[in-house]
């Protein structure tokens, strides 16, 4: 009896869990759509696919709004539960998502350093291509957005290089579609080609299926509906399946 009563309270409080992340990726939705940085329309993704949306993080342009991203950024880590030791952000908009995250992690009681790369190394000064902490123990690299994997293995290699462990990544939004390779479809994600081939532990404050959730959520807004359906459309023919709750989408922990 005393077994099944703590797997009941474990169950309650992995319930709980689920539906604190639902609720923060919502919310998350809702402010990114407020703040004109998911948009609706028709936009020509990096793989050549027309998207019914466009999530532009580079209109999180001001004080304000950059400020409310990284706490979503730090709720969500926070709550995903992942370990790890410091931030990194890579070059060119991971950078400020590196300082800004750092900072709430540390209101939040989690105060870890941070660095992060120049494209171009510096012949003078500190001299190098890393700014910030020194790099060292388990990093957590921090994004926007991930289309191909390809800033994530330049990380892991930086990263590496300077004898510390690429551990995890977190991500505004997972776009749950297929990556490509070589100009062609495949059948897995570039988060999953992260988390599964890459082995990083990978934390997205919101994915596509609470996208369509907040456009199924949106009463009798028609124009939303008419969103909601060509994003569906679009998932039909280009997401994946993945084992992914449609909040948190945090691996293995």
């Amino acid at each position: 009896m005393l077994n099944q009563g703590a797997a009941a309270a474990g169950g309650q409080g992995e319930n709980t869990e689920n539906a604190a992340g639902a609720e923060l990726a919502q919310e998350f939705v809702r402010f990114a759509v407020e703040a004109g940085v998911l948009r609706f329309g028709e936009f020509k993704t990096k793989a050549g696919r027309m998207s019914p949306y466009f999530f532009n993080a580079g209109l999180f342009d001001d004080g304000a709004k950059l400020g409310r991203l990284a706490q979503f950024y730090a709720r969500a880590l926070v709550a995903s539960g992942i370990g790890f030791d410091m931030v990194f952000g890579p070059a060119y908009k991971g950078i400020p998502l590196a300082a800004t995250v750092a900072v709430e992690l540390a209101r939040l009681g989690r105060n870890v350093p941070f660095a992060y790369n120049r494209k171009e190394a510096k012949d003078h000064g500190e001299g190098g291509t890393l700014v910030g902490a020194p790099l060292a123990g388990r990093v957590l690299i921090i994004d926007d957005v991930m289309s191909a994997g390809t800033a994530a293995r330049e990380s892991i290699a930086l990263i590496r290089a300077a004898g510390a462990t690429p551990h995890a990544m977190a991500i505004a939004l997972d776009r749950q579609e297929k990556a490509t390779e070589g100009g062609r479809d495949v059948e897995h994600s570039a988060v999953q080609y992260v988390r599964d081939a890459l082995g990083l532990q990978v934390c997205a404050i919101a994915t596509l299926a609470d996208l369509l959730l907040y456009l199924s959520a949106s009463g009798g807004d028609a124009q939303m509906h008419t969103h909601r359906d060509r994003v569906l459309a679009y998932r039909q023919r280009y997401g994946v399946e993945d084992t992914t709750a449609p909040t948190m989408a945090a691996g293995s922990r």
